[in-house]
Parts: structure tokens; C-alpha cells; sequence
């Protein structure tokens, strides 16, 4: 069973919206394991900090039955999914599934290279994990990367609603 890593981040209240997030991911697909949670200044707008956080999961389901639940949580929450930039109640972006490379499904997901936000949390849950296109550890790109480029703080973690 591949394991799954789904990022997940939210600037409008932020702690209740990711409370019910990380509750509606274990109902869905079972147990998750989660890394800290971070919080960061927006990337490309003005808006309030955002909070992020990596969890993992066992895949009990194909990638794309997962692309559609996700969809539809981020909806519940009131996401508009043309919203590419700006202020969201919720996000949730499949980043990897197991070792799957596949350009079509954008997997795995550039983000997790790309933004702290993302290969920070990313790397405290599976510092030993490699990267299926680099083949480099994550938590040796983070010790590479420049994550002093986003300003990101560890906050309290988040129990499920």
C-alpha cells in the first residue's frame, strides 16, 4: 500500500478549519500521522499568516478517487477551486503518492521542493523519505534548500476536531 502525503494549510481561522480537516482525513482514510505545524507569511499576496502541515497516510484508494475527496473537503469549507492565489479556509494538495511519478497527475507535486512551507513540515514527518524524481532525502533537500527564505515559525500542534 503506497503511503500518501497530503499538505494542508489555511489562513481564514486556520486552527478550526484544519481541526476539521485533520478529522475528516481520518475518517476517510483511516489514521494519519502528522507533522508540526508551521506558520508563515503568505506567498505572492497580502493577507493574514497561514498555518501548514504534511500528513501521511496509507492508500486505500487510487489517486484520483483521492484528488476528489480532497476536492470535495476544500469545498465543504466553502474553497472555490478556480482560487489559484489569496486567502482560503482550507487547501489541500496531494504532494506524493508513494513512489509515483506522473506528469499528467502532477505527481510528485512541485511544492514540495519549491516552498518551506511544504518541505519543511514535510521533512519533520519523513526526513528519510526520497524524493522519487531526485532521488535526494527530504530532509537533506531542506538542509539544502533555502528555507530562511519564507519566514516560518513551529506553532502548537493541531488535534483533530
Amino acid at each position: 500500500m503506497p503511503e500518501v502525503f497530503v499538505g494542508l494549510g489555511s489562513n481564514i481561522e486556520p486552527e478550526r478549519h484544519l481541526r476539521w480537516a485533520l478529522a475528516a482525513l481520518e475518517r476517510r482514510f483511516g489514521p494519519v500521522r502528522r507533522s508540526d505545524v508551521y506558520r508563515s507569511p503568505p506567498f505572492g499576496f497580502d493577507g493574514p499568516d497561514f498555518l501548514n502541515l504534511v500528513v501521511a497516510f496509507g492508500a486505500t484508494a487510487g489517486i484520483e478517487a483521492i484528488e476528489a475527496a480532497l476536492s470535495e473537503l476544500e469545498s465543504s469549507r466553502g474553497r472555490d477551486g478556480r482560487q489559484r492565489a489569496g486567502s482560503r479556509t482550507l487547501d489541500l494538495d496531494l504532494l506524493l503518492y508513494g513512489a509515483r511519478v506522473d506528469a499528467r497527475q502532477r505527481l510528485p507535486r512541485a511544492d514540495v521542493l519549491r516552498y518551506p512551507f511544504v518541505l519543511v513540515p514535510l521533512a519533520d514527518l519523513a526526513p528519510e523519505l526520497v524524493h522519487p524524481v531526485t532521488g535526494v532525502a527530504i530532509g537533506a533537500a531542506r538542509e539544502a534548500a533555502a528555507a530562511g527564505a519564507l519566514e516560518l515559525r513551529r506553532v502548537a500542534a493541531l488535534d483533530a476536531a
